[in-house]
């Protein structure tokens, strides 16, 4: 078997050496920086000839800085004789553009796809894609792990009283199988929180509404990504309304775009579980924002991977 090797990308550090404290890996010795004109440099300071690389990268704000690291990366390892290269991707960065929406428009995440092929990475690993059909862009093996029972695990250790008449909730129609999962993991309810236009006009005002009961009910509402918090927000007040008794939220990729934090302080929700896919220290260190780690899920996976089992058999309680 090939030696694993780990190496830091730079848009999250602090889960990379995590995981390879959990693997006994030390991080492999590498630079990364820019140069004053904002251009990457790469260069990887020990060998990797047939060596298991695993780089662990996440596409996170700044994104095209992350990606364009990590595809420069990729190519640094596969010049430097890798025996297989894997790029860990806890977020993954335009995800959300998956799909033609209207005319004259890219489906952004195939065309990352391509680039990463491109560099030939070996495979790829990440979690909780925003849709699962994205797997099939890559034509190269694409694990995709959940955080159901992160959450789950979470909840039960941590917060036991959440879990008492509790009713979990998508925040949207798109979402409901997200909901659907970690309801089922949790033994709880389900309802959705659907927004319309009651006129076809765009200026028409939307209309949230709850389907399912959450009358003196605690309610968890369940995402993946939490960008600028106004869907979410929009939600936990509408659940609040309907007589919900306390609003919490998980999320896996806590973005926390421009003024996330203020709408998550004016609105119903009380605490938002948020995974360390992303290094967001403003956002983790908010006193209304609780992070879970996805640590010992990405080491399990890596550890998988690399002695050549199942990763689906992380999944086993789907």
């Amino acid at each position: 078997m090939n030696e694993l090797s780990l190496l830091c990308g730079r848009a999250n550090r602090p889960l990379a050496e995590e995981v390879g404290r959990i693997l006994g890996v030390e991080p492999c010795n590498a630079t990364l920086k820019a140069f004053p004109d904002g251009e990457i440099n790469v260069q990887v300071h020990e060998t990797v000839r047939k060596k298991s690389v695993f780089i662990v990268q996440p596409t996170a704000p700044p994104v095209n800085d992350s990606l364009m690291e990590l595809l420069l990366t990729v190519d640094a390892l596969r010049r430097a004789s890798a025996e297989m290269i894997c790029a860990v991707i806890p977020y993954f960065g335009y995800a959300r553009q998956d799909r033609k929406k209207r005319g004259r428009v890219p489906i952004s995440a195939r065309l990352v796809a391509n680039l990463l092929e491109a560099s030939r990475m070996d495979r790829g690993l990440t979690v909780d894609l925003h849709a699962g059909q994205i797997q099939g862009f890559f034509n190269v093996p694409l694990d995709h792990l959940r955080t159901d029972m992160v959450f789950a695990e979470h909840l039960r250790a941590r917060h036991p009283d959440w879990l008492a008449n509790l009713a979990v909730v998508s925040p949207d129609l798109g979402g409901v199988w997200r909901a659907r999962r970690l309801a089922k993991e949790l033994g709880s309810e389900m309802a959705i929180v659907e927004k319309h236009r009651q006129d076809s006009a765009a200026e028409a005002p939307e209309i949230m509404q709850v389907i399912g009961d959450v009358e003196g009910r605690n309610v968890l509402l369940v995402d993946d990504i939490l960008a600028t918090g106004t869907t979410l927000c929009e939600a936990a007040d509408t659940l609040a309304k309907a007589g919900a008794k306390r609003v919490f939220a998980a999320c896996t990729h806590g973005l926390f775009a421009g003024a996330a934090l203020e709408h998550l302080e004016g609105c119903a929700l009380q605490k938002v579980l948020v995974t360390d896919t992303i290094n967001h220290r403003p956002g983790l260190d908010h006193p209304q924002v609780e992070v879970v780690t996805v640590a010992p899920l990405l080491a399990d996976a890596i550890r998988r991977i690399h002695q050549g089992e199942s990763v689906s058999d992380l999944l086993v309680r789907s």
